[in-house]
């Protein structure tokens, strides 16, 4: 009889142990997937961040081959990505506006231009499809190619003619590539081509006459 008693109690034992094991690891598995979701949703995307991405400075460490990607690293090339910087040569802000440029998208005051990093932003993409209309026949011509070892592309083209004019940029392909062309601290037109080439543009349509609209 005691034997019996023994026998039944351990199989109820054993159960019961079996039983709550499975309900703890049920919970723990539950609140892992309640966690990771809750953790997916705290990052926003570009899209839910919305216009804020023209005008903020995010310093992100990836941002792809978009727009946005295009640029922010321009501008960290050009001045590490500070609105108010001034260099030797009198060039501006993030994307290092001379006047002449300021003057060609509509800007006549640089001290507004200077502490406006939503104007500063505006000015690039006002400038960047001037330089795609003056540019067109180039990048439907070139875009795709290979020049002196480049492979060109039309954001390649674009950042180019940011740092030399469009002028420099239809020089270098009239000389097929082959004749360096360096503003005036060295920085030549072929290293911008091929640093920036190969990002998305297409947001910027060619315009002739782009001005800044206030």
């Amino acid at each position: 009889m005691i034997k019996k008693w023994i026998y039944y109690s351990s199989i109820a034992t054993v159960t019961a142990f079996i039983t709550l094991s499975f309900k703890a690891t049920s919970y723990k598995n539950e609140q892992i997937e309640t966690i990771n979701q809750a953790s997916f949703y705290n990052f926003p995307s570009f899209e839910e961040i919305g216009d804020q991405t023209e005008f903020l400075n995010f310093n992100l460490p990836y941002t792809g081959k978009s727009f946005t990607g295009f640029k922010e690293a321009l501008a960290f090339k050009e001045s590490q990505g500070k609105y108010t910087i001034i260099n030797s040569l009198g060039y501006m802000g993030k994307y290092q506006f001379g006047r002449a440029a300021l003057r060609a998208v509509g800007i006549h005051d640089s001290s507004e231009f200077l502490s406006n990093p939503r104007l500063q932003e505006k000015a690039f993409k006002a400038l960047l499809a001037k330089n795609k209309w003056e540019l067109r026949k180039e990048i439907e011509q070139y875009n795709g190619k290979v020049i002196n070892g480049i492979a060109i592309t039309e954001s390649g083209i674009l950042a180019a003619a940011h740092l030399g004019g469009a002028g420099s940029v239809k020089k270098f392909f009239r000389n097929n590539g082959k004749r360096a062309i360096r503003d005036n601290y060295g920085t030549s037109l072929q290293s911008y081509m091929k640093k920036f080439g190969g990002y998305d543009t297409s947001f910027i349509e060619a315009n002739a006459n782009a001005k800044i609209k206030r």
